[in-house]
């Protein structure tokens, strides 16, 4: 999961602090890690099977060595015995539990079973919010006390608001589609992410900046076993705010600080998010966030986020207008999002991501 969205980011970034203290194996396509400069000093098992599969299920069984700790980054944990003294498991989020009317019949059982035992395998779970832990607790029965929570962070080198100014052009000439000017959504196309509510406000816009501002949406748009198909029947059934919407794709990780820095607001309307990190980068790049008051953003964002009722779309758009007309509350955003995003680092996150594993080592 090097390359899945939020999760590939966790991996990313923790993998390397724990190269100091454990020798790390890791399942996955080799192919995959080319260019990661960690990759040669981790030893690679192959896997074939996807996510969420039967073939998975069995590969893990067969591939999974003798080892002190197995630590399974989401809940799609082996339900088989292992070669393993001790289980480790992270649960993001439980919206699979949270939203299972939302998903088919087979998702929805797989799901239930799945998560519930990760839970009761794991001799530990870490989670990313306390609001995860609340909603861990109460669709799984865990204990509280097995739930540790720690934080993601945010990459302080990669994202930062003083980029040279070189940093806009090398941006244009890369995303030459790229509108001068824009607001920014950053999230795949799901139903959780609330796209549609981003939608409705933006096509209720005060004319004169629908015509100034575009809407940018960068992530994956197609592709997910519960895409958000109201979002393109929306744009469907209103033809010229299609015009104003760019969806960019997949984009390369390289160029994503810069769309932050040079995006006018950044929008974050998710109803159900378990930590969300596209808030804190924006913040880290000095643009301004209007955000969800919904699940774990409110913990995350603190007080450095506008923000509004996720299902609101009247009060997003009055959001999204007071940040594009008022230079004073633009500014005081920016201020307090710079100060909040530094209260998130990859090396306080890894040091309690170790701590946990050490203390699941057989003693003596």
């Amino acid at each position: 999961m090097v390359h899945s969205s939020g999760i590939g980011v966790y991996l990313k970034q923790l993998i390397p602090f724990l190269l100091s203290s454990f020798q790390v194996t890791v399942l996955g396509k080799p192919e995959e890690l080319n260019g990661l400069a960690w990759a040669p000093s981790v030893q690679v098992i192959p896997m074939e099977a996807d996510i969420y599969s039967i073939k998975e299920q069995v590969e893990l069984v067969s591939k999974i060595p003798s080892c002190d700790i197995f630590w399974s980054p989401q809940y799609n944990v082996p339900l088989l015995p292992i070669r393993a003294k001790k289980r480790l498991v992270t649960i993001h989020d439980t919206y699979h539990l949270a939203y299972r009317h939302t998903l088919p019949l087979a998702h929805k059982l797989y799901a239930t079973a799945v998560m519930k035992a990760a839970v009761r395998l794991a001799d530990q779970v870490i989670t990313v919010s306390h609001f995860s832990k609340t909603e861990i607790a109460k669709y799984t029965n865990c204990p509280l006390e097995k739930i540790s929570v720690i934080y993601n962070g945010v990459d302080n080198v990669r994202f930062k608001a003083d980029f040279p100014e070189k940093a806009s052009k090398q941006l244009r000439e890369a995303l030459p589609q790229l509108p001068e000017k824009y607001l920014l959504y950053v999230g795949n196309v799901k139903p959780h992410k609330n796209l549609i509510t981003l939608l409705k406000a933006y096509a209720s816009l005060n004319p004169a900046l629908q015509a100034e501002y575009h809407l940018v949406i960068v992530g994956q748009k197609q592709g997910f076993i519960t895409p958000d198909q109201e979002v393109f029947q929306f744009l469907e059934q209103h033809p010229s705010l299609a015009l104003k919407v760019d969806f960019t794709g997949f984009v390369a990780d390289a160029l994503l600080p810069f769309l932050y820095k040079c995006a006018s607001l950044s929008v974050f309307p998710s109803v159900y998010e378990g930590f969300g990190l596209p808030p804190l980068e924006s913040m880290a790049c000095g643009c301004p966030v209007v955000a969800s008051s919904s699940a774990s953003i409110p913990e995350v964002c603190g007080g450095a986020a506008l923000y509004f009722r996720a299902l609101d779309a009247e009060e997003l758009r009055i959001q999204l207008e007071n940040v594009l007309t008022d230079e004073r509350l633009r500014a005081d955003l920016v201020k307090k999002g710079l100060k909040q995003s530094k209260e998130f680092t990859w090396e306080k996150s890894a040091a309690q991501h170790l701590s946990v594993l050490k203390e699941l080592l057989p003693k003596g």
